[in-house]
């Protein structure tokens, strides 16, 4: 649900501006509705109270801020999206730049990701969960973690010792947490701090 707050102003103009400086959303991005008011004697004890919303679809600007970031950097940019859930938003980039913009490891790809989501959040009053992908770049690391996870989990299994894998962010280590879950013989779970965080996978205890 997109924010909303009620403000006493004598304008919509003069609502606006109360609303922008304590939502930190520009005046341009709001709407104000009068919901109540009052009219006193000669104009004293008079109100009027404005309720300020966003004026914006969510899963638009989340597509004009991440074409505006690309394409000042001069990149042509190709863009997919999708819904799970109201609340859930999967935008897939295109470029001829997805290198450039994947960086080393995906940090670059998780750094947009980042401020997408504190963008999108300044508007509404629930955790939307956002997903940034660019040259399918999280569907090729999700298999390749599957891959990585069950092979070790079976030399885990088989050889009743435990393995720590190498540092990895969160993205990671969930996708990794995910396809271990349910496995009868060995659990998952994770140790360090920041980017020398990482997950443990030992044999369960019988």
């Amino acid at each position: 649900m997109l924010k909303k707050i009620e403000v006493e102003a004598k304008t919509s103009q003069e609502a606006l501006r109360k609303a922008s400086e304590i939502l930190k959303i520009s005046e341009n991005k709001l709407s104000a509705t009068i919901v109540k008011e009052k009219r006193g004697f000669l104009g004293v004890g008079s109100y009027t109270i404005f309720e300020v919303t966003p004026a914006i679809d969510l899963t638009t600007e989340g597509k004009q801020y991440l074409e505006g970031i690309i394409t000042a950097l001069n990149i042509d940019v190709k863009m997919e999206i999708r819904h799970t859930t109201p609340l859930e938003i999967y935008y897939r980039v295109q470029t001829d730049e997805n290198a450039l913009l994947i960086g080393k490891e995906g940090k670059t790809l998780l750094a947009f990701q980042t401020l997408l989501r504190n963008h999108l959040s300044t508007f509404t009053e629930d955790n939307v969960l956002v997903t940034l992908d660019i040259g399918n770049y999280h569907e090729s690391r999700k298999r390749q973690l599957e891959i990585l996870a069950t092979k070790t989990a079976k030399d885990v299994a088989r050889t009743r010792i435990a393995v720590k894998l190498d540092p990895m962010n969160a993205f990671d280590r969930r996708i990794i947490h995910s396809k271990l879950s349910e496995w009868r013989d060995v659990e998952t779970h994770s140790e360090g701090e920041g980017e020398e965080r990482a997950i443990i996978i030992k044999p369960k205890k019988n």
